[in-house]
């Protein structure tokens, strides 16, 4: 078996409401999803055998969903349920957390209302999402070329598949530069947010992040928001232009595979992960590791 390979991989995954063998959860080549994009998924990790913020999740997905026109017919409280019993299935303590809903292949065609609405999730072990060796000397990113979308043409709140396919673009070209990740501007040219990550600045200081109303406001970045408060720092969500980046002192990521990393540089601007950026990346390892916390 290819351990790489997430369609060949022993374990569980639960499809529909039923625990069904991992190499068995399949879809038809015409499911409606595929074609036009009608899905919405979350991102989450476990830590411990406890999934971190697993609510805050649920009821997200089931709120993308009537973003996109579809209700998941399980409750936040059912989806929870499912996601700790396949953390239990698979024996799996740090894990990340998949759950993704769809529309099925009754019909197809753009219009496609009576569709029977699917959820599966599944969970795996999963490393951090960037080098962890460069993480804390902080990971360099690139500026890509497409923008998040105008909110008029786009649900952009929702954590629909469709909005990744430019953040996907944009992440390999990046890569093939050498960058770890892309930051993006919006519609109008300000900036927003890396290609799953939400980015935060330092400046004397105080943090400074751009207001999320035209991409996802994750749950870590409220998780830090919350953390940087409680400690006594200022939180100033606002617009901020390409332009002001050489006037930050730090600069670092957030999000579930993310977590809090620190960035070292963009394009040709570099920042050094300091004091402001280490205190959130501990405050935030604790906050998911609560044991870790009492000990």
């Amino acid at each position: 078996m290819n351990d790489s390979a997430f369609a060949d991989r022993d374990g569980w995954i639960w499809l529909d409401g039923r625990m069904i063998p991992w190499r068995d959860a399949k879809v038809h080549v015409l499911t409606h999803a595929l074609h036009y994009a009608s899905s919405v998924f979350e991102g989450e990790r476990a830590y411990g055998g406890a999934i971190f913020q697993s609510t805050a999740h649920s009821a997200r997905l089931k709120a993308s969903a009537r973003i996109l026109d579809f209700d998941i017919p399980w409750t936040v409280e059912a989806i929870d349920a499912a996601k700790a019993e396949v953390l239990r299935r698979n024996d799996l303590a740090d894990a990340y957390v998949r759950p993704i809903a769809w529309r099925g292949a009754e019909t197809l065609g753009v219009s496609a209302p009576s569709n029977a609405i699917h959820l599966g999730i599944a969970a795996w072990a999963w490393p951090s999402y960037f080098d962890p060796a460069q993480r804390m000397r902080g990971v360099r990113l690139d500026l890509a070329d497409y923008r998040r979308p105008d909110p008029r043409t786009a649900p952009s709140l929702a954590k629909a598949s469709g909005l990744y396919m430019i953040c996907t673009l944009s992440r390999h070209r990046a890569e093939r530069r050498g960058f770890a990740d892309a930051l993006m501007l919006d519609w109008q040219g300000r900036v927003a947010e890396c290609t799953a990550a939400n980015v935060f600045f330092v400046k004397d200081g105080a943090l400074h992040t751009p207001v999320a109303d035209c991409f996802l406001s994750g749950i870590t970045r409220a998780s830090v928001i919350d953390l940087a408060r409680a400690r006594g720092l200022a939180v100033i969500e606002r617009r901020i232009w390409p332009q002001e980046l050489g006037g930050f002192s730090e600069c670092f990521l957030t999000g579930t595979a993310a977590e809090v990393t620190p960035v070292g540089a963009i394009g040709d601007i570099a920042y050094t992960p300091g004091a402001v950026t280490k205190a959130l990346v501990d405050a935030y390892a604790d906050a998911v590791r609560p044991r870790r916390r009492a000990a």
